[in-house]
Protein backbone atom coordinates (compact mmCIF):
# COMPACT_ATOMS: atom_id res chain seq x y z
CA UNK A 1 0.00 0.00 0.00
CA UNK A 2 1.27 3.21 -0.67
CA UNK A 3 1.69 5.60 2.23
CA UNK A 4 0.19 8.14 0.20
CA UNK A 5 -3.24 7.27 1.00
CA UNK A 6 -2.67 8.40 4.78
CA UNK A 7 -0.64 11.51 3.99
CA UNK A 8 -2.11 14.58 5.35
CA UNK A 9 -0.41 17.24 2.79
CA UNK A 10 2.03 19.94 4.08
CA UNK A 11 -0.71 22.61 2.91
CA UNK A 12 -2.61 21.24 5.69
CA UNK A 13 -0.02 21.10 8.63
CA UNK A 14 0.53 23.87 10.99
CA UNK A 15 4.79 23.97 11.16
CA UNK A 16 7.53 26.35 12.25
CA UNK A 17 10.30 27.70 10.23
CA UNK A 18 13.38 27.42 11.64
CA UNK A 19 13.96 31.37 11.66
CA UNK A 20 11.00 32.00 13.10
CA UNK A 21 11.14 33.53 16.31
CA UNK A 22 10.98 31.98 20.00
CA UNK A 23 7.40 34.34 20.32
CA UNK A 24 6.25 33.27 16.89
CA UNK A 25 6.50 29.96 18.01
CA UNK A 26 4.81 30.04 21.10
CA UNK A 27 1.67 31.66 19.48
CA UNK A 28 1.56 29.32 16.39
CA UNK A 29 1.59 26.34 18.77
CA UNK A 30 -0.72 28.04 21.02
CA UNK A 31 -3.48 29.02 18.64
CA UNK A 32 -3.55 25.48 16.64
CA UNK A 33 -2.98 23.62 20.40
CA UNK A 34 0.16 21.75 19.22
CA UNK A 35 1.95 20.24 21.22
CA UNK A 36 4.46 19.04 19.09
CA UNK A 37 4.94 20.64 15.72
CA UNK A 38 7.51 19.92 12.41
CA UNK A 39 10.77 22.36 11.77
CA UNK A 40 11.61 22.75 8.23
CA UNK A 41 14.14 25.79 6.68
CA UNK A 42 13.37 28.35 3.71
CA UNK A 43 13.91 25.56 1.17
CA UNK A 44 11.32 23.39 2.57
CA UNK A 45 13.84 20.74 4.22
CA UNK A 46 12.68 18.71 7.31
CA UNK A 47 14.88 20.23 10.55
CA UNK A 48 13.12 18.19 13.26
CA UNK A 49 10.38 18.81 15.82
CA UNK A 50 9.82 21.44 18.58
CA UNK A 51 8.07 20.29 21.21
CA UNK A 52 6.12 22.54 24.54
CA UNK A 53 8.48 20.82 26.64
CA UNK A 54 11.57 21.74 24.30
CA UNK A 55 10.10 25.53 24.56
CA UNK A 56 9.64 25.25 28.48
CA UNK A 57 13.12 24.25 29.70
CA UNK A 58 14.35 26.96 26.79
CA UNK A 59 12.30 29.32 28.76
CA UNK A 60 13.51 28.33 32.27
CA UNK A 61 17.17 27.85 31.44
CA UNK A 62 17.32 31.26 29.64
CA UNK A 63 15.20 32.87 32.83
CA UNK A 64 12.68 34.99 30.27
CA UNK A 65 10.43 36.36 32.31
CA UNK A 66 8.98 38.68 29.82
CA UNK A 67 7.26 37.36 26.35
CA UNK A 68 8.67 40.38 24.40
CA UNK A 69 12.09 38.95 25.29
CA UNK A 70 11.31 35.93 23.08
CA UNK A 71 10.71 38.11 20.04
CA UNK A 72 14.30 38.41 19.60
CA UNK A 73 15.24 34.72 20.08
CA UNK A 74 15.60 32.45 16.87
CA UNK A 75 13.89 29.41 17.42
CA UNK A 76 17.10 27.51 15.89
CA UNK A 77 19.24 28.65 19.38
CA UNK A 78 16.45 26.18 20.86
CA UNK A 79 17.42 22.86 21.98
CA UNK A 80 15.63 20.03 20.68
CA UNK A 81 15.39 17.16 23.03
CA UNK A 82 13.79 14.62 20.46
CA UNK A 83 13.23 15.19 16.80
CA UNK A 84 10.24 12.78 15.31
CA UNK A 85 12.25 10.66 12.43
CA UNK A 86 10.91 11.32 9.11
CA UNK A 87 9.75 8.64 6.43
CA UNK A 88 10.52 8.96 2.97
CA UNK A 89 7.47 8.98 1.02
CA UNK A 90 8.13 6.10 -1.01
CA UNK A 91 8.70 3.87 2.19
CA UNK A 92 6.74 0.33 3.10
CA UNK A 93 4.28 0.81 5.07
CA UNK A 94 5.23 -1.65 7.55
CA UNK A 95 8.03 0.52 7.69
CA UNK A 96 5.71 3.63 8.60
CA UNK A 97 4.11 1.80 11.05
CA UNK A 98 6.84 0.80 13.02
CA UNK A 99 8.17 4.61 12.82
CA UNK A 100 4.83 5.62 14.28
CA UNK A 101 5.17 3.32 17.39
CA UNK A 102 7.29 6.28 19.22
CA UNK A 103 5.77 9.62 17.82
CA UNK A 104 2.59 11.22 17.13
CA UNK A 105 2.86 11.87 13.82
CA UNK A 106 5.58 10.63 11.32
CA UNK A 107 7.14 13.62 9.17
CA UNK A 108 7.12 12.58 5.63
CA UNK A 109 10.07 13.18 3.09
CA UNK A 110 10.67 13.76 -0.83
CA UNK A 111 14.05 12.09 -2.02
CA UNK A 112 15.31 15.73 -1.15
CA UNK A 113 14.33 15.72 2.26
CA UNK A 114 12.19 18.40 1.04
CA UNK A 115 8.74 18.01 4.13
CA UNK A 116 5.79 17.26 2.17
CA UNK A 117 3.34 16.36 5.13
CA UNK A 118 2.74 13.87 8.18
CA UNK A 119 1.10 10.79 8.64
CA UNK A 120 -0.67 10.85 12.10
CA UNK A 121 -0.63 7.92 14.03
CA UNK A 122 -4.35 8.07 14.62
CA UNK A 123 -4.64 7.37 10.82
CA UNK A 124 -2.72 4.18 10.88
CA UNK A 125 -4.76 2.83 14.13
CA UNK A 126 -7.74 3.87 12.20
CA UNK A 127 -6.36 2.08 9.17
CA UNK A 128 -5.48 -0.97 11.57
CA UNK A 129 -9.23 -1.36 13.32
CA UNK A 130 -10.99 -0.76 10.20
CA UNK A 131 -8.82 -3.97 8.58
CA UNK A 132 -9.13 -5.45 11.54
CA UNK A 133 -13.40 -4.94 12.19
CA UNK A 134 -13.31 -5.86 8.65
CA UNK A 135 -11.79 -9.21 8.58
CA UNK A 136 -13.78 -10.18 12.02
CA UNK A 137 -17.31 -8.85 10.87
CA UNK A 138 -17.36 -6.80 13.83
CA UNK A 139 -18.56 -3.33 13.89
CA UNK A 140 -17.60 -0.20 16.18
CA UNK A 141 -19.46 0.61 19.06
Amino acid sequence: MNILFFLKPKSEVAYLYEDYSLRQALEKMEHYRYSAVPVINRSGHYIGTLTEGDLLWYIKKMRLGDLYEAEDIPLRSVERRWDNQPVNVQCNIEDLMLTSMNQNFVPVIDDNRTFIGIVTRRQIMQYICEGYMEATGSSAG
